[in-house]
């Protein structure tokens, strides 16, 4: 897969694992490894970059005596997602009719 493709769907991907509750690092980093495998130091830069970009904001808690920063996905990191299920329909059809 082209790398600018796989940019593109991991920050997808991030988004959509924040989608219906707050997570943290480590937790999105496994949740994604499902699906595409990424290194954590390709995740933070990521969250950092989506967090910069008004998509995904963050606060801190405290779990086992240690701070642990969560993320959760921001009403404009929604309708980037959304839009980006508008988009990936439209190209399902073109990759089902290359694929016929």
């Amino acid at each position: 897969m082209d790398s600018q493709q796989k940019k593109g769907l991991l920050e997808l991907l991030v988004l959509a694992s924040l989608k219906f509750e707050d997570s943290y690092g480590y937790l999105i980093n496994q949740e994604i490894n499902d699906v595409m495998e990424i290194s954590e130091s390709t995740l933070y830069p990521i969250l950092r970059r989506l967090e910069k970009q008004g998509l995904l904001e963050t606060y801190q808690t405290i779990h086992n005596s240690r701070v642990r920063k969560y993320y959760r996905i921001t009403d404009e990191g929604l309708r980037k997602l959304k839009q980006s299920e508008k988009d990936f329909r439209e190209m399902r059809k073109i990759y089902d009719y290359i694929l016929r």
